[in-house]
C-alpha cells in the first residue's frame, strides 16, 4: 500500500506548485545565487594573459586540468577568482570527517548535536582556507612557468602575483562556500552540489555543440553519434535506476497499547540502506589522484624519456595502466567512504535505545555484525556499478576524443543531484500541501 507521501506526489498537480509560495521564493533565490556565481566565473584574475591560458588549457585538457575545469564552469580555462571553485571545501569537508572517524575528541564533539556540530563546520572552514591558500599559492607559482607561442601567461611574475593570486583564489573560494551555505539553508538542494551541478550543466550546450560540429566536419561518423546518443540514454537509465535501489531492512517495534480496553499494536517499519552510500565522491577523488602526475608535468618541464615522464604518460587520460588504477581507486574509496559515514555499531545502539529490533536478530552486536554483513554486500555492489559507469563511457569517449561532459563521471554527478534536488522540492511541496490541509481543518474545527 503506498504512503501518503507517495498519494500526495502522486496527485500532484500545477495548481499545488502555484499555491506554495515558499517554495517558490525557494526556487527564484537558488536561481539568484547561481547567477551570482556564474557571473564569476568570467572574473579574471589580475596581471594574467588569457590568450596564453586559454591555448594551455585546451593543450592539457585531457588532464586534471580537464576535469577541474568541467567542475568549474569553465572558470579554470578562463583563469578567473572561481577558478579553485568549491573543492578546497570539499576536499576539507571529506578530511574532517576522516579525522573525526579517527579521533575520540571529534566523535565525542559530534555527538554534543548542533553545538558540536557548529564546531566541526568551524573546523572545516579553516580547512577550506588552509587548502584554497596552498592550492592558490601552487597555482600561482605554476602560471609563472607558462610560456606559449603567445607569450607569457602572467604578465608580470613575481611575489606580489603570487600573493594577490593566493588572495584572490582564497576570496573566491570562501565567497562561493557562502552561496553553497545559503543554498543549502534559503534555497533548494545542496549548495555544494548545486554548484558544481551549475558548473557542468553551464558547458554541457557548448560541448553537444562541439561533437555535433565534430560530426558535421567528418571527424565522427553519424553512426558513432547515434551510438553516443543511445549510450549517453541508456547511461543516464542505468544512474536512476541504480540510485533508486534500496535495501529495507525491517525494523518491529514492540507492542504499545494507546487506549485502555484497546488491543496493543505493534508498528513495524524499515531501515533503509542504499545501494551507492558513496555517491560521486568515489570517482572524483580517484580521478583526481590519478591524473595528478599528468598536471604535474604540464606545469614543469619534464623530459619524456625522464621516469617521471614516462610515469606520466602512462598514467594519462585513456591509458590501459591508467584505467586498471582507477578502477582499483573506485572500489578503495567507495568502501573507505562508505566506512566512515556509516557505523553498524551506532545504528545498533541506536536501535537497541529505542527499544526496536531486525526480527530474528539479536539487539546488540548480533545486530551490528548483521548490517555490517549486508552494507559489504551492497557496498560491493554499489562499486562494481560506480566502475561500469565511470570506465565504460571513458573508453568510448577516449577513442572519439570527446569532452568530460560526456563522460560518465560528469553523468553521474548530474543524475545524482537532480534526483536529490527533485525530493528536496517534493518534500517541500508535500509539506506546503500538508499546511494547507491543517488549515482547512482548523477553520472547519475538524482540528
Amino acid at each position: 500500500m503506498a504512503s501518503p507521501i507517495e498519494l500526495l506526489a502522486k496527485n500532484f498537480s500545477f495548481s499545488s506548485f502555484k499555491k506554495a509560495e515558499d517554495l517558490k521564493k525557494r526556487l527564484w533565490f537558488t536561481l539568484f545565487i547561481l547567477v551570482i556565481y556564474r557571473l564569476g566565473t568570467y572574473i579574471p584574475l589580475p596581471n594574467i594573459n588569457p590568450a596564453v591560458v586559454s591555448e594551455f588549457t585546451r593543450s592539457h585538457a585531457g588532464g586534471l586540468f580537464g576535469i577541474l575545469d568541467m567542475f568549474s564552469g569553465g572558470a579554470i580555462g578562463r583563469m578567473t577568482v572561481f577558478s579553485l571553485n568549491i573543492m578546497p571545501y570539499i576536499s576539507a569537508s571529506i578530511i574532517v570527517q576522516l579525522l573525526t572517524a579517527m579521533s575520540p575528541q571529534l566523535t565525542a564533539l559530534k555527538k554534543e548535536g548542533e553545538v558540536g556540530r557548529r564546531k566541526i563546520n568551524q573546523y572545516t572552514r579553516y580547512g577550506t582556507v588552509l587548502l584554497a591558500m596552498l592550492q592558490g599559492f601552487g597555482i600561482a607559482a605554476g602560471l609563472e612557468r607558462i610560456v606559449a607561442h603567445s607569450g607569457c601567461a602572467v604578465l608580470e611574475p613575481g611575489m606580489l602575483f603570487r600573493i594577490t593570486t593566493m588572495t584572490s583564489l582564497t576570496g573566491g573560494t570562501l565567497f562561493i562556500m557562502w552561496l553553497g551555505e545559503q543554498i543549502s539553508s534559503r534555497g533548494i538542494g545542496n549548495g555544494s552540489s548545486i554548484i558544481i551541478y551549475s558548473g557542468i550543466v553551464a558547458n554541457l550546450p557548448a560541448a553537444l555543440f562541439n561533437t555535433f560540429a565534430m560530426g558535421k566536419q567528418g571527424a565522427i561518423s553519424i553512426m558513432a553519434l547515434f551510438l553516443l546518443l543511445v549510450l549517453v540514454i541508456t547511461v543516464i537509465a542505468f544512474i536512476v535506476f541504480m540510485e533508486k535501489a534500496v535495501r529495507k531492512i525491517p525494523i518491529q517495534y514492540p507492542k504499545r497499547q494507546t487506549m485502555v480496553n484497546m488491543p496493543a499494536n505493534q508498528q513495524n517499519t524499515h531501515l533503509p540502506l542504499k545501494l551507492n552510500n558513496a555517491g560521486v565522491i568515489p570517482p572524483i577523488f580517484a580521478s583526481s589522484i590519478l591524473l595528478l602526475p599528468a598536471t604535474i608535468s604540464g606545469f614543469v618541464a619534464v623530459d619524456p624519456d625522464s621516469i617521471f615522464g614516462k610515469i606520466s604518460m602512462l598514467f594519462s587520460h585513456g591509458q590501459p595502466l591508467y584505467m586498471f588504477f582507477y578502477i582499483v581507486a573506485i572500489v578503495f574509496f567507495a568502501f573507505f567512504y562508505t566506512a566512515i559515514m556509516h557505523d553498524p555499531k551506532e545504528t545498533a545502539e541506536n536501535l537497541k535505545k529505542a527499544g526496536s529490533y531486525i526480527p530474528g536478530i539479536r539487539p546488540g552486536d548480533s545486530t551490528a555484525d548483521y548490517i555490517d554483513t549486508i552494507m559489504l554486500r551492497l557496498t560491493t555492489i554499489g562499486s562494481i556499478y560506480l566502475c561500469a559507469i565511470c570506465i565504460l563511457p571513458e573508453v568510448i569517449l577516449s577513442q572519439v576524443s570527446l569532452p568530460f561532459y560526456l563522460g560518465g563521471t560528469s553523468l553521474l554527478i548530474v543524475v545524482n543531484v537532480s534526483i536529490d534536488t527533485m525530493g528536496q522540492f517534493q518534500s517541500h511541496l508535500i509539506a506546503q500541501q500538508y499546511e494547507g490541509l491543517f488549515k482547512r481543518g482548523r477553520s472547519k474545527g475538524l482540528i
